[in-house]
């Protein structure tokens, strides 16, 4: 099970604000079924890597689609094998310990 953080930035827009980029590369997300949570500053996704990497190709290409020729995406993987892992164990983890 894999733990997979993505960050997807498109370059050269109209505009300051990407919200409606993320937006459709959510929406694809959504699509797939695999857990995942939004955050301000990227998009954690669970599940097995190939499912995740390839739905990361396909959020990757959605601001190509609307008037975007440069997108600069960013992935972080955890890939642990030895046991299942969950998003939300690690943050019970770190909190366990303060």
């Amino acid at each position: 099970m894999a733990i997979v953080e993505v960050s997807i930035v498109p370059i050269g827009t109209a505009g300051t604000s990407v919200s409606q980029y993320v937006a459709g590369a959510v929406k694809l997300l959504e699509e797939s079924g695999l857990k995942f949570n939004l955050t301000p500053m990227g998009t954690i996704i669970q599940g097995d890597l190939k499912d995740v990497m390839d739905v990361v190709l396909k959020m990757h290409e959605t601001p190509f689609g609307k008037e975007v020729s440069r997108v600069y995406t960013t992935v972080k993987i955890d890939d642990r094998r030895d046991r299942d892992v969950d998003m939300m164990d690690k943050i019970k983890a770190v909190k366990g310990k303060l």
